[in-house]
């Protein structure tokens, strides 16, 4: 149970959705957009966050696309994690998300719930980041188009009152050689230790991570150290953990070594499997 009250607001446009938020939030009042609900229902059980009002943007048709259109795979926003594994229309975020929670669990949370988590992980953007994604956002009447990355640099940056409307993939990064691991303490879909998504894509391994650091990340410095296959494997890999972004998580999750051997394995197994496909 919620021990607090709040208003439910599901408005049909993007517009209406950023004018409620602009405008409760000029009348005193917290708004938070909502999509799935998952995290704002676990969260608000045990007082983590507190909100007076909950902005749905199911009701809005441009949130819920699911279709190629010309070179592009659209994703709205409130399509849930399992319509994406079942569409199959990028089988390395649908394999991602698959070990996202419990299959219940994923039918309510959605990509856009994901990737806002307050959670550190985030895993369904690693895809998206390996993908050179990019992201329709909207702030009352306008909206924009940019690269993720513009907006996601260790945590989202976006405007006051905009919101994630779709995200949108070129067709050519769909059906790249894939690969995605996640290494969990205990089951299979508990919160990562490590979690790593990566595609080949002009003989070049893309990969990004989630668990590792307090932020999911790509970082390109690493990948061209992984990418050097004048180097052994165990070398490469070696010298990638020194290339990290900031120092590896040591939490109840995972010890900073338990992680640091377990990211060593994944690395392992990628590139050993991923440069055969080159």
């Amino acid at each position: 149970m919620i021990a607090f009250d709040f208003n439910y607001i599901k408005p049909t446009t993007a517009k209406e959705a950023s004018k409620l938020f602009l405008n409760a939030k000029q009348e005193g009042y917290k708004a938070m957009f909502y999509s799935g609900g998952t995290e704002i229902i676990t969260l608000g059980r045990v007082n983590r966050l507190q909100t007076d009002m909950v902005i749905d943007l199911k009701g809005i048709q441009e949130c819920n696309v699911l279709e190629i259109s010309d070179n592009e795979l659209i994703i709205g926003s409130a399509v849930s994690l399992n319509e994406i594994t079942h569409s199959k229309l990028f089988p390395l975020l649908g394999k991602t998300v698959q070990r996202i929670a419990d299959h219940t669990s994923r039918n309510k949370i959605t990509i856009g719930g994901n990737l806002n988590s307050e959670l550190i992980y985030k895993e369904g953007i690693l895809p998206l980041l390996a993908a050179d994604a990019k992201v329709k956002l909207a702030k009352g009447k306008e909206q924009r188009i940019i690269p993720l990355e513009a907006v996601f640099n260790k945590q989202w940056k976006l405007d006051e009152g905009e919101f994630l409307v779709q995200i949108l993939l070129d067709k050519g990064y769909l059906d790249l050689p894939h690969k995605a691991l996640k290494k969990t303490r205990i089951s299979k879909v508990g919160y990562p230790v490590v979690s790593a998504a990566a595609l080949v894509k002009d003989n070049q391994i893309r990969i990004a991570f989630s668990g590792v650091c307090q932020y999911p990340f790509r970082s390109i410095e690493l990948e061209s150290v992984l990418n050097d296959t004048k180097v052994p494997i165990m070398e490469r890999v070696g010298t990638a953990l020194r290339h990290l972004p900031e120092d590896i998580v040591d939490d109840i999750q995972g010890t900073k070594a338990y992680r640091t051997f377990v990211l060593r394995n994944v690395l392992k197994d990628m590139l050993e499997e991923l440069e055969l496909t080159k």
